[in-house]
């Protein structure tokens, strides 16, 4: 009996240090921060990547490949790391990881004399963002289950944007006072403390699944093959066909970054308040669009497009008013692109293939990117006419693989709201 007595302590005690010390809300909101810490290191770096790049010897068909197939790297290695916190349960390691080897890459910099050190430093802080992406996104679903999948995603984002607008503006002001090195070396001090701060929030919530009643413990197996797991559903096909669509006219900043800079439109020190610009949009952006999606579904990611097609004419352009315009435009595309976006793959899959899903699905996205923004890089430098038909009939394209994804596939409130 005492044997009994003291495998029941075990457990309750097992149970109660599995227990989460914060609210599905509470979560949601510390992530966002410790998100925000980390996007003032990569974000900050992002805003004068492809000025940093030219200082190096890089021409705009280069910055338009290193910087499209980083964002590559970020997102077709989800394909791996997303199946992987699938099969091992592992969030909270792979997330961690994934945010040390950002918080190491982007100081480095400050040290990379050529090229290709610096081609390499950036895919290794993209390499980290592969890593702990699909199992973070999997850990926020289970929260938005509780309060909503596109609040929850929203308000991540928005707190994720605050930083990538603080970033910018710190690595600007140090760029004006000492130049490029020491804008990269003052982000090893934020990045510390989100590495600090992550940690911290696991101890406070170990278990983030528990959030969720509906989250299934074991993955989906087709009905007699208990080994086989089931298909990911048609319409996250179509709905990722879509997204690839619409992404493959999206460019990087860091080609319009190395416009600003090549063509003297304003000082290097500027570039970087340009993409906080674009950061705060993508904050308010995010937010606007996180609450129409949960009203009525996939709505409000048409925006997107007319916004997208509309970066070209704004931002590459040697008009200052018209550049600082097209900032905003650019950022509030991709607010509702990495808000909306992630919300929809959380509604369309079950509980337990979402980290597949969203490696997947990132993949996808990420593909569609990077040969989206070697050709603008290449076109960039070819022709800004053709750069700017290109982007709008990718858009136009989408726009039409959005309709015809919708009628076939999409039930109740989200194909009824887009078709009327």
């Amino acid at each position: 009996m005492s044997e009994i007595n003291e495998h029941r302590t075990d457990a309750d005690q097992a149970a109660t240090t599995s227990r989460n010390r914060l609210g599905p809300m509470g979560f949601v909101l510390t992530f966002g921060v410790v998100s925000m810490l980390a996007d003032v290191v990569h974000e900050g770096a992002r805003s004068i990547t492809g000025p940093f790049l030219a200082t190096l010897g890089a021409t705009a068909v280069m910055v338009g490949f290193i910087t499209g197939f980083g964002e590559a790297v970020a997102l077709v290695l989800r394909l791996g790391t997303g199946p992987l916190a699938d099969k091992t349960r592992k969030y909270w390691p792979l997330t961690i990881a994934g945010y040390a080897l950002t918080v190491i890459a982007v100081p480095l910099l400050a040290l990379a004399g050529t090229l290709w050190q610096a081609s390499a430093l950036v895919i290794m802080e993209r390499f980290g963002k592969a890593v702990r992406t699909p199992a973070r996104d999997t850990m926020l679903s289970h929260a938005g289950a509780e309060i909503g999948w596109g609040k929850a995603f929203a308000i991540h984002e928005a707190l994720d944007q605050s930083g990538a607008m603080l970033g910018p503006l710190l690595v600007g002001l140090m760029i004006g006072v000492s130049g490029y090195q020491l804008g990269f070396g003052v982000l090893s001090v934020p990045g510390a403390v989100a590495l600090v701060a992550v940690i911290l929030l696991r101890r406070a919530v170990p278990d983030p699944k528990r959030y969720d009643t509906h989250a299934v413990s074991k993955p989906v197996a087709v009905p007699g093959q208990a080994s086989v797991l089931a298909p990911l559903p048609a319409r996250f096909w179509w709905y990722s066909a879509f997204t690839a669509v619409s992404m493959f006219g999206f460019s990087t900043f860091g080609v319009i970054s190395y416009h600003l800079e090549v063509q003297k439109v304003m000082p290097s020190a500027l570039i970087p308040v340009t993409y906080a610009v674009s950061m705060g949009a993508a904050a308010l952006a995010a937010l606007a669009s996180g609450a129409l999606y949960d009203r009525t579904g996939l709505r409000g990611l048409l925006i997107a497009l007319p916004l997208t097609a509309a970066v070209p004419f704004l931002s590459f352009t040697t008009t200052p008013a018209l550049v600082w315009a097209g900032a905003v435009v650019w950022g509030a595309a991709l607010g509702i692109h990495e808000s909306t976006l992630r919300a929809a793959v959380a509604d369309l899959l079950p509980a337990a293939r979402r980290g597949t899903g969203y490696g997947i699905f990132t993949a996808i996205y990420g593909i569609a990117w990077l040969a989206g923004s070697t050709i603008i890089g290449a076109l960039y430098s070819a022709s800004l006419t053709g750069l700017m038909v290109f982007t709008v009939t990718t858009q136009f394209v989408a726009l039409i693989a959005f309709i015809n994804t919708c009628r076939s596939l999409f039930q109740g409130r989200s194909c009824a709201v887009v078709l009327g």
